[in-house]
């Protein structure tokens, strides 16, 4: 299902002769560093929540930033059972799915807008692929920052940034045993030791080990994946802190082929359990990971620190499908036949291979310039992306229909070129906070992005490339009404840089780089509350240019020159809070989106719609009652909402909205002094049958079911 290929890279001598050299200096000057100390970098789930490193103000506590950001625990991650990022949408109204099909990798929704898995995704602070398929079991939690990124990001998609924490090491030792089973017999087993060693514990550890074979209900999926993680640390002197973690993680798993129109009609939601990738030839997807980073902070006094940090990851994937797309007899390419047939193609697009490359230094302090304080930031990134691609196979096999009864024969035939792509990019940051005295403070952040990208097939043809600079500033104000109250407003810029498809025989411009789309963003907000309860009320407006060249593929548009065409405009209301009272604890948001198309040339029809799979009202709510007759006891119940959005761009068929609740009952107790927790959970907990989401991607209608009702019974042992 890999139908865009995407950025490449070259050798890192650049970052790495800079880090190493700043290890050095700092290496042969720490031992004069004693006045002063580093912060604490264990990691526990209490402190780490209110604070989010994807902000790029990670000092500075949630609570306290102009800004809307998601920080997702390793509690929630837990008695959720997530296994991938897509499983997170349920705790925030703003994050939809976004062509979550079991067996690929994850796409998400923020704000309206598909977040690009190129540019969009982080790990520790740096930037990664996210074609992939990415592990939970070793993270300490999943950041998601709202909005356009232009200071945290050199280039993105508006609707925000997910970076990944891993767990770090602990303080006191962790010994902790997870095994989990499903209803059809899904088990995972999953350790997670932690602590600290060394004649003054200067070295700290943390081994997180996972296997899972997976049985879901849907026929036809059964996979298995595995993952190794260890992470670590050395407190070398009291301000410098080294710092590293590798994770080796491997997923194979059929994929689920989406659903489509009927013709002109929308079909009522199927059995969630038919999977029409069931030939006898189907294969497994398989997604396999190799990442890790090296960190080094050192503290140059009290008010001043700097750090160094480099980390790679390396992707192979073997992306397998019988892959259902389009109706050739009724001339419906983006959609399955009236008669519930559709044509079946061999997809194999094998040993795909990516490999990413940043590296990072960083020089963090506070200035005082008579009462005025700054808080100053000072960044330099550079990345290197490297994809290469053999030829793929997309070969017609014959019809196939919705009831998963026709089989066809195979063809495996790697006779279609793809795009191999390297990317260099160079990003300078500048921030700061001037807090003019305890209520008022503003926020003036620049980044500048020096870009060199090119192309070519895989065969040698079309070679292409451009080089192209940057620069997205972003200011904001907060006002502190009373202790507890913050109000704040904001203004940013954020920038995708794209390029015409190198396609001749379509693109009057083929090859060519479009000027930089600047997208902008005005936020306005409110935040308060307390340890007991807190809220936060935010609107926000965002404006992004648009192309024509989703509509010249789409309505085979020939000769197509490539261009600006017009702009989507995002406005919304996100409403969230948290209550903590007695035996209670209730959390839940909601957001309100009106999101349109204007000014499209190439497309009149759809000015004035929403985007397809934006709903126009998400509500995400949990409630948890903990039973005072029965200590340990707890009942937790979660329910979403998801509003009705447009299936085609024009508007002339939608989703219905849907609800589902999921239902957790968490027993924690000690057994022969050792602390256990049992937990059963019920996932769509009335078995509604509905169509999730309804993704208009690769040029096709597509609709995912819900899961069925799914049983879920798990036990964590610490020792």
């Amino acid at each position: 299902m890999t139908k865009q290929i995407h950025a490449p890279s070259r050798p890192l001598s650049p970052i790495s002769n800079a880090v190493a050299a700043a290890l050095f200096l700092t290496a042969t000057g720490a031992q004069a560093q004693q006045q002063t100390e580093l912060p604490a970098i264990t990691v526990n789930e209490s402190n780490a929540a209110p604070q989010a490193e994807v902000s790029g103000f990670g000092d500075v506590p949630l609570r306290e930033l102009p800004l809307s950001a998601t920080v997702i625990g390793g509690t929630q991650l837990r008695e959720s059972g997530a296994r991938r990022l897509a499983d997170l949408t349920q705790f925030d109204s703003s994050v939809t799915d976004a062509y979550n099909s079991a067996g690929y990798w994850d796409y998400l929704t923020v704000r309206g807008f598909v977040l690009d898995n190129r540019f969009n995704y982080r790990r520790e602070g740096l930037p990664i692929s996210a074609e992939t398929s990415i592990p939970l079991d070793n993270k300490e939690r999943v950041e998601i920052l709202r909005g356009t990124s232009g200071i945290q990001a050199g280039t993105s998609a508006p609707g925000g940034l997910v970076n990944y924490v891993v767990k770090r090491p602990t303080e006191q030792d962790l010994r902790t045993l997870r095994l989990e089973t499903t209803s059809r017999g899904s088990v995972l087993g999953a350790i997670d030791l932690g602590g600290r060693f060394g004649a003054n514990r200067e070295f700290g550890y943390r081994l997180n080990v996972a296997n899972e074979n997976l049985k879901p209900l849907t026929h036809n999926l059964d996979g298995n994946r595995n993952m190794f993680s260890l992470a670590g640390d050395w407190r070398i002197t009291r301000d410098s802190v080294l710092e590293f973690e590798i994770e080796r993680s491997h997923k194979t798993q059929p994929s689920q082929n989406g659903f489509s129109l009927l013709g002109n009609t929308l079909p009522a939601p199927v059995d969630p359990k038919i999977n029409l990738n069931n030939q006898p030839w189907s294969q497994p997807s398989e997604f396999n990971a190799l990442t890790g980073s090296v960190r080094f902070s050192q503290a140059l006094n009290a008010d001043w620190r700097w750090s160094a940090q480099i980390g790679q990851q390396r992707l192979k994937s073997d992306d397998r499908l019988a892959y259902a797309f389009g109706c050739g007899a009724e001339g419906n390419y983006d959609r399955y036949c009236s008669d519930g047939t559709f044509d079946f193609y061999d997809f194999r697009s094998e040993n795909e291979r990516r490999t990413q490359t940043a590296g990072s230094l960083n020089l963090k302090g506070n200035v005082m310039t008579g009462s005025v304080k700054h808080e100053l930031g000072f960044g330099l990134l550079a990345s290197r992306v490297r994809n290469r691609f053999q030829n793929q196979a997309y070969n017609y096999v014959g019809t196939g229909n919705v009831w998963a009864t026709a089989v066809v024969p195979p063809n495996a035939d790697a006779i279609t070129p793809q795009t191999n792509r390297d990317e260099r990019s160079t990003e300078l940051s500048v921030q700061d906070a001037i807090r003019w005295n305890d209520r008022f403070t503003t926020w003036l952040g620049v980044r500048h992005t020096r870009l060199d990208r090119s192309s070519i097939g895989n065969d040698g043809s079309n070679p292409t490339g451009y080089k192209q600079g940057v620069t997205t500033p972003w200011m904001a104000v907060s006002y502190a009404i009373r202790p507890g109250l913050l109000a704040y407003g904001s203004w940013g810029k954020g920038v995708e840089s794209q390029v015409v498809p190198n396609r001749s025989d379509q693109y009057s411009n083929a090859g060519q780089a479009l000027p930089a789309l600047t997208s902008r963003q005005w936020e306005l907000g409110l935040k308060g509350g307390s340890d007991v309860f807190n809220w936060q009320l935010a609107w926000f407006d965002i404006k992004r240019p648009m192309t024509n060249l989703d509509a010249c593929n789409r309505l085979f548009i020939t000769p197509c020159d490539g261009r600006y065409d017009g702009s989507a405009v995002h406005r919304g209301l996100e409403a969230g809070a948290q209550w903590n009272t007695g035996p209670w604890r209730f959390g839940g948001s909601v957001t309100l989106i009106d999101a349109k198309r204007r000014g499209s040339t190439a497309e009149p029809a759809i000015n004035g719609q929403s985007p397809t799979n934006v709903p126009k009202q998400v509500l995400r709510a949990q409630a948890g009652y903990r039973v005072a007759s029965v200590p340990g006891l707890e009942l937790l119940g979660q329910l979403s909402h998801e509003g009705r959005r447009n299936v085609l761009p024009d508007g002339s068929i939608t989703l219905p909205s849907w609800t589902r609740v999921d239902a957790v009952l968490r027993y924690d107790t000690k057994l022969r002094g050792v602390q256990t927790s049992w937990s059963l959970a019920i996932d769509n907990l009335f078995d509604r049958r509905y169509w999730k989401e309804s993704p208009y991607q690769f040029g096709h209608v597509y609709l995912f079911p819900g899961a069925p009702r799914t049983l879920r019974l798990g036990l964590s042992v610490s020792l």
